[in-house]
């Protein structure tokens, strides 16, 4: 039986991929500094969770002990406050990663699986973006991310340590309440019954993946072998802002949507979406999900999950 550890397995996509792990019988560990994510959410699995930062080489290397496939999603990844926080954020999501990555080369570990990001390593460039293009990022967070990939990519040119990197697109979904990312703030802000910001003029683009084809991506990362590759995960489809606004009414049509634009933001890019096809060729990815089913089904986990009270204090 396989074993498993997923840094940052308490948070959004964590839970959600532990939870598939678990349906599967794997014996899954959890390393968690609980500073976003919450235990509760895995009280229902067997579930090893060890408390921990990343940036305690000391803590990851316990955490390692007995694992042979380590999915590394802990990280600092809001992009507005990594250009506010710079140093924070290279601590967590470079430094972390250096030390999951010496942990994991001193344990003889199979695979170590990383968590990165597509439009904000890659930066302003014509998309569809993909893995051949030039990185320039804009933002600290694209920046302490590219520094991860590329020290994935150096342990396994010199120790042979199989590491994959997979950017992920805007990923949204149930268990998302702690999210900055657009689509986890609109709605708690519509469960607040507050106005929801759009800052630009909403012609800005992103490419929103749902999370359940996103664990499909990891698991299809950990079932081929791929070492040292780069895959971007993402739907391929170009959305807007203003679409996206659009979808939504359509999936909650009892809401009411105050919308109101303010200037745009430091870091953040106005155009992304991915070409997804090296990923479809040597990963078997397939991403499913029509966003307006995502969304629905998002919507619908918020309301059973969040009263309005906890909507609020999550902001």
């Amino acid at each position: 039986m396989p074993s498993y550890l997923v840094t940052g397995g308490c948070g959004f996509i964590g839970v959600n991929l532990v939870s598939r792990l678990a349906a599967r019988g794997d014996r899954i560990r959890v390393l968690d500094d609980l500073s976003l994510g919450k235990r509760e959410d895995l009280a229902h699995l067997d579930v090893d969770i060890q408390i921990g930062d990343i940036r305690d080489l000391a803590a990851v290397s316990k955490a390692l002990k007995g694992i042979d496939t380590v999915v590394h999603l802990a990280a600092h990844t809001r992009v507005v406050e990594s250009v506010a926080k710079p140093r924070l954020n290279f601590e967590i999501n470079a430094i972390g990663t250096l030390n999951v990555l010496e942990a994991c080369q001193e344990a003889g570990v199979k695979k170590m699986i990383f968590a990165s990001t597509g439009g904000a390593i890659l930066g302003e460039q014509e998309p569809p973006v993909h893995e051949g293009m030039v990185p320039r990022p804009v933002s600290a967070y694209g920046a302490s991310k590219l520094c991860g990939e590329a020290y994935c990519s150096a342990f396994y040119g010199s120790y042979g340590l199989n590491t994959v990197a997979l950017r992920f697109s805007n990923v949204y979904g149930p268990y998302s309440y702690h999210k900055g990312s657009v689509v986890a703030q609109f709605f708690k802000n519509l469960m607040d019954h507050q106005p929801l910001t759009v800052y630009g003029d909403g012609q800005q683009t992103r490419d929103f993946l749902y999370v359940d084809d996103l664990v499909d991506a990891i698991l299809g990362a950990d079932k081929n072998n791929t070492p040292g590759e780069v895959f971007q995960i993402a739907s391929g489809r170009e959305t807007s802002l203003r679409t996206l606004l659009d979808a939504m009414r359509k999936a909650l049509p009892d809401q009411k949507f105050d919308v109101r634009y303010e200037p745009a933001r430091a870091g953040e890019i106005q155009r992304n979406y991915a070409d997804i096809s090296k990923a479809r060729r040597l990963l078997g990815y397939n991403p499913q999900t029509k966003l307006e089913d995502g969304l629905t089904n998002t919507w619908a986990w918020f309301q059973s999950r969040i009263g309005k009270s906890a909507a609020r204090s999550l902001k």
